[in-house]
C-alpha cells in the first residue's frame, strides 16, 4: 500500500511540474520536465525493486569420482582397506598399473560392516566387525584425489550376521523353523523379505553419501549349496510371487533400481563431481557366471535378461574354475582361461543385444517385459530392451582354485574379454594379491 502511495505522489509531482511550464513558459521547461522525469523514475525504481535474496546451500559436500571410460578393477577386503600398509600396497599397484578402480567390500561375507553408519539398526553389524575402516570417507577421499574410482561392495542375502537376529525373515530348515545354513555355515535372508530390502537401501544411501561412486550388489540370489532337501522360505512363500525365484528376485531389482534413483534419497548431501547429470550412484550387480549362456535361474533365481533393465552394469563372475568339467568339451575349464571367458562373454553379448529371448521355467510374466511387446511371456519368449557390450563388466580370476593362475592365465582372461567386446573388468583375488605381471603399465604423460 505504501509502494502505491509513493507512485501516486511522484505522479502529482509530474503533473505539478506540467502545469508550471505552462503558465509560466521560458526557456528552462525542456530542462524541469526532464529534471522531474528523472526523480520519477528513481523515485519508482527505489521503492518498487529488491535484489533476490539468494539463500546459500548449507548441506555437506560429497565429492565423487566419474566413472571411466572403461572400468579397469581390483578387489580390496574390509580388512586391507583398514591396513594403512596393506591398503597402501594397492594404492600403489593400482597408480603403476593400467587399474583405474578399486571395488571395497562395505558388507562382507559375515554379515558386518566396514564403517560407522549413520542407522542405528546396523550400529551391531559395525560394533561387531572383525575389522573395519573407520576412515573410510578420508580413505575415499584420498583415492579420488588420486583419480580413482571407488565401488562399494554389498553382499545382500547372504547374512550370518542379521540372519540369527530375525529368524522370522531368514532362510529356515523346513524341518524345524531354525535358521538354515549352507555346506559353509553361513545363513541367508530369504529373497522374499521386503522388510529386509529396505535394510540393504539404508545401508546403500549411507555408502553413497560417504563418497562411494558406485554400489556393487553381490549374493543377489537364493542359496545354492547345502541342506536343499530341508530348506524353506516363508518370506517369499507367503508373497506375491510364492516360490517363484526369478519373479521375486526381480521384484527386489525393480524396487532397489526405483528407490536409487531417486534424488530425494540423497538429498541431504551436495553430491558433486558425479560426472552426470544425475546425483544418483551408478550400480552394478555380481551374477553367475553361467547366467550368460543358461536360460534357466539355475534354481538360485538368477536370470540375465530379467536382471538387465535394473542396474547401469551386470558383471558375471565368468571364473573358469567355477564351470563344470567337460564345459564346451574342454576336459578341465580351470586349464583353458581364454575360451571359457570368451565363449561366457560372447555369449552374454549377443544375448544382452537381442531384443527377443527365450525363457525357462517361469511363472510370472517378467516386470519389465516393454508395453509394446507383442509376444506373450508365456510363450516360453518375450521381447525386451536390448543392450550394448558397455552394460558389461567381467569378472576375472586372478586366484588358484583347482590349479594355479599366473600372469600368462590372467592376462588370456582379460583378452578374452576385449575379444568378446567387453571392455571393462574387475579382478578378483581374495587374498588382495594380485598378479602385476598381468596388468598393462601406467599410461605416462609427455
Amino acid at each position: 500500500m505504501k509502494k502505491q502511495y509513493s507512485i501516486v505522489a511522484a505522479l502529482v509531482v509530474v503533473v505539478l511540474g506540467g502545469l508550471y511550464a505552462l503558465f509560466f513558459g521560458g526557456s528552462d521547461i525542456t530542462y524541469v520536465a526532464s529534471r522531474i522525469t528523472e526523480e520519477v523514475t528513481d523515485h519508482i525504481e527505489t521503492h518498487t525493486t529488491k535484489t533476490p535474496e539468494v539463500l546459500a546451500d548449507t548441506r555437506p559436500t560429497v565429492a565423487h569420482q566419474p566413472l571411466p571410460e572403461a572400468v579397469k578393477a581390483i578387489y580390496m577386503t574390509s580388512c586391507v582397506a583398514g591396513t594403512t600398509d596393506f591398503r597402501n600396497r594397492l594404492v600403489q599397484l593400482v597408480e603403476d598399473t593400467e587399474v583405474n578402480a578399486i571395488v571395497i567390500d562395505i558388507k562382507d561375507y559375515s554379515g558386518t560392516i566396514s564403517f560407522p553408519p549413520t542407522d542405528p539398526a546396523w550400529l551391531p553389524a559395525w560394533q561387531e566387525a572383525r575389522c573395519g575402516t573407520a576412515d573410510m570417507r578420508d580413505f575415499i577421499a584420498l583415492l579420488h584425489k588420486k583419480g580413482i574410482y571407488t565401488i562399494g561392495r554389498i553382499t545382500v542375502f547372504q547374512d550370518p550376521f542379521y540372519a540369527p537376529l530375525r529368524p522370522d525373515l531368514a532362510v529356515q530348515r523346513a524341518s524345524d523353523g531354525s535358521v538354515w545354513r549352507d555346506n559353509k555355515k553361513l545363513a541367508f535372508i530369504d529373497v522374499g523379505s521386503h522388510e529386509y530390502w529396505d535394510h540393504i537401501l539404508s545401508l546403500s544411501t549411507d555408502a553413497y553419501n560417504i563418497g562411494f561412486d558406485e554400489l556393487n550388489f553381490d549374493y543377489v540370489r537364493y542359496p545354492s549349496d547345502g541342506p536343499m532337501k530341508d530348506i524353506a522360505f516363508p518370506q517369499s512363500s507367503a508373497g506375491e510371487y510364492g516360490t517363484d525365484k526369478q519373479a521375486n528376485l526381480e521384484a527386489f531389482f525393480s524396487y532397489l533400481h526405483q528407490q536409487l534413483s531417486d534424488e530425494s534419497r540423497f538429498a541431504s548431501y551436495r553430491h558433486e563431481n558425479t560426472g552426470r547429470a544425475s546425483s544418483t550412484p551408478w550400480t552394478s550387480v555380481d551374477l553367475f557366471g553361467m547366467t550368460t549362456t543358461n536360460y534357466d535361474d539355475l534354481s538360485i533365481g538368477q536370470v540375465q535378461d530379467r536382471t538387465a533393465p535394473y542396474f547401469n552394469f551386470i558383471a558375471p563372475m565368468v571364473y573358469p574354475s567355477h564351470y563344470p568339467n567337460g564345459f564346451l568339451n574342454l576336459g578341465n575349464p580351470n586349464d583353458h582361461p581364454y575360451e571359457v571367458v570368451y565363449h561366457a562373454m560372447a555369449t552374454g553379448v549377443e544375448r544382452m543385444q537381442s531384443t527377443t529371448t527365450p525363457m525357462q521355467g517361469f511363472l510370472h510374466t517378467p516386470i519389465m517385459v516393454p508395453q509394446a511387446s507383442s509376444t506373450p511371456a508365456f510363450s516360453g519368449q518375450y521381447t525386451k530392451t536390448a543392450y550394448g557390450p558397455e552394460k558389461f563388466r567381467t569378472w576375472i580370476q586372478d586366484f588358484d582354485y583347482g590349479g594355479d593362475y599366473d600372469a600368462a592365465d590372467v592376462h588370456a582372461e582379460i583378452q578374452a574379454s576385449y575379444d568378446a567386446g567387453v571392455r571393462s573388468w574387475m579382478i578378483w583375488a581374495p587374498s588382495n594379491i594380485y598378479t602385476k605381471e598381468a596388468l598393462e603399465p601406467a599410461a605416462t604423460t609427455e
